[in-house]
């Protein structure tokens, strides 16, 4: 789940297809804004600040992952249900069951 930040003067959409580009090489399309989450000083986190996170939903346009090698390392593709059985941090978790509980057309 790739993140970053916002630039100055740059919509948080353009911010999301941009950071997953820079991070991933996929071309991505936001679909919605499903949470939005806050850590103030997260004991998990690398800096000692306070973070909101603006988790969207987005289709990948592309799956020919090319990973920047300094914030991403190794991906793996699988279904939501799945990522549930991975080790992951808080926010990344809050957000997985988020969009299993999310109505479906």
């Amino acid at each position: 789940m790739p993140g970053g930040h916002i630039e100055l003067g740059e919509r948080a959409e353009d911010a999301i297809v941009r950071e997953v580009k820079e991070e991933t090489g996929l071309d991505s399309a936001v679909q919605d804004l499903l949470i939005v989450q806050q850590a103030i000083y997260p004991k998990d986190y690398y800096k000692h600040e306070h973070y909101l996170f603006l988790d969207y939903v987005c289709k990948a346009l592309n799956t020919d992952v090319k990973l920047d090698g300094r914030e991403l390392q190794s991906y793996v593709w699988v279904k939501p249900e799945e990522a549930l059985n991975f080790d992951l941090e808080e926010y990344t978790r809050n957000f997985v069951v988020k969009y299993l509980e999310r109505p479906r057309p």
